[in-house]
């Protein structure tokens, strides 16, 4: 039971690794995924209360009105970045660190700092804790996404000029790549992914939290990070991010079980992905001497 908790624990995670191993792969990286699952969260939660009150009879319409609230706060999140990275050509850590900033503003201004509770029921108890033949739902609805980023990054140009631009976007601009474009492309898909991520999380917590995925920015870097993703861009896998997602999930519940507190806990993971970007320096060393 302890083993299938932890697979559902890290779902979540694992899609907010993913979206931040495409940011990584492109030479950033995305600090703002924290504030995107809270302002997902209150927006999406807000949305199925409002139309669960006009419509007490449509709970599915509920659901389905806070499933495309998220998709919006992504779009927007998402474009934000990418404004900032791909057309005002600002540092990726000065825009994402800002955005987190605005969004975590807007999402205390829409809550004032409470939670959002009477969400429908098809949300909490399908969504956030439902089970189909002994898998957990958010896991299915996770999976899909999974797949449609492992297909965009492998199998499509999108995937061949992400990996170029993040290793030498001189040099891909001049092979014929749109540098901008690329960059654009994958913050917006960082902050869709990211708010679906939040979506399915606000169904686990059956409500709207503010105050929701502060762990994320350091726990999902750690996670690509420790899979195989480089700080230097270019590089990086998928099933890396899944596997570091798992890994960073199974030693939280590890120290849980050890009652280790959550303080302890952060300087845990904090060591673990100064000890992976250490692994990483090492080893692009190792290859150029080798050169």
């Amino acid at each position: 039971m302890n083993v299938l908790n932890i697979f559902q624990q890290s779902i979540y995670l694992m899609l907010i690794a993913v979206a931040q191993m495409l940011v990584l792969v492109s030479g950033g990286f995305d600090l703002s995924v924290g504030a995107g699952v809270a302002l997902t969260s209150i927006v999406s939660a807000t949305a199925m209360v409002a139309v669960q009150t006009w419509m007490p009879g449509s709970p599915i319409l509920a659901v389905w009105a806070g499933g495309g609230a998220a998709v919006v706060v992504g779009l927007f999140t998402g474009a934000c970045n990418a404004i900032g990275v791909s057309v005002l050509g600002v540092n990726p850590f000065i825009v994402t660190l800002a955005s987190a900033s605005i969004l975590s503003g807007i999402t205390l201004i829409i809550s004032q700092g409470v939670q959002v509770g009477g969400l429908p029921d098809p949300f909490v108890y399908t969504i956030g804790s439902g089970f189909i033949g002994g898998v957990p739902v958010a896991v299915l609805l996770a999976l899909p996404v999974l797949l449609l980023v492992y297909f965009a990054v492998n199998m499509t140009r999108y995937g061949r000029f992400l990996f170029a631009t993040g290793s030498n976007p001189r040099a891909a601009f001049v092979a014929g790549v749109s540098v901008k474009g690329t960059l654009a492309v994958t913050y917006i898909m960082c902050g869709v992914i990211t708010a679906y991520a939040g979506f399915l999380l606000t169904a686990r917590v059956s409500s709207g939290e503010p105050q929701l995925g502060a762990e994320f920015p350091l726990r999902s870097i750690a996670a690509a990070v420790i899979g195989g993703c480089s700080l230097r861009g270019g590089q990086g896998t998928v099933i890396g991010a899944v596997l570091g997602a798992l890994f960073v999930t199974i030693l939280a519940n590890g120290m849980d079980l050890l009652r280790f507190g959550s303080n302890y806990q952060m300087i845990l993971i904090g060591l673990v992905l100064v000890g992976a970007v250490l692994l990483d320096r090492y080893q692009t060393s190792s290859r150029a001497a080798a050169r």
